[in-house]
């Protein structure tokens, strides 16, 4: 199993204080040490699995838009999307809870144009007023065709955002783009005019499930 990189800290220290703790209650004998002990092994072994990144393989194509993150799609919108695709998008927001991976990947492959990090609020990330006023980073893509935003957006208790994008570089689907700490959410914004391959409800794994098709280029 990998692990996300931005994990390495918390995952050692987490690992040498349930050592310690086992040390010391096989030193001492002491039941308190014992129960400290199996405590600290849980999170340790919580925070590992928090961080895990594996690796994902799935279908992929100029015109299809992969998941980016691993979550619960709970909204899709029409909008206006005025900061980098510049006219009418559909939003498809993947919600992720505590339990789910939060490495995320391109859902498309093409040029970083755009990279804006935007400090703000910490509603709830399932609330409409997240995607505007929460602590987001939006990175714009573009495809050859087409133009795609992905935008991390920080939660009720998720207060880092991690990505790796730098404008002028080429990505490739799929590969990773950052990491969201704890519950989150991350919209990507698709043209008008694409083909939905997801509904609201449904889960889906960053870079495995197909969430849309682009439309023509025009």
């Amino acid at each position: 199993m990998n692990f996300a990189r931005e994990g390495t800290l918390l995952i050692s220290v987490a690992a040498l204080l349930a050592a310690a703790a086992f040390a010391g209650a096989v030193k001492r004998g002491s039941w308190p040490l014992w129960l400290l002990a199996v405590v600290l092994t849980v999170v340790a072994l919580w925070v590992a699995y928090f961080f895990r990144d594996p690796e994902r393989t799935g279908e992929r194509g100029q015109n299809l838009v992969i998941a980016g993150a691993d979550g619960k799609v709970v909204m899709i919108t029409e909008v206006d999307e005025p900061t980098y695709i510049h006219g009418p998008a559909l939003r498809i927001s993947t919600f992720l809870n505590i339990f789910n991976v939060h490495v995320n990947r391109y859902p498309v492959g093409g040029v970083v144009e755009y990279v804006q990090y935007s400090p703000g609020r910490f509603f709830d990330a399932r609330n409409p007023r997240a995607s505007m006023e929460n602590e987001q980073m939006s990175v714009g893509i573009n495809t050859g065709s087409q133009t795609v935003l992905v935008r991390q957006i920080a939660g009720l208790i998720a207060r880092r955002l991690v990505t790796y994008s730098r404008e002028g570089e080429s990505v490739e689907q799929g590969a990773r783009m950052g990491l969201m700490q704890f519950g989150s959410r991350l919209d990507v914004f698709v043209p008008s005019g694409s083909s939905l391959r997801v509904r609201v409800g449904d889960s889906v794994v960053a870079g495995e499930t197909v969430m849309a098709e682009l439309p023509a280029a025009p």
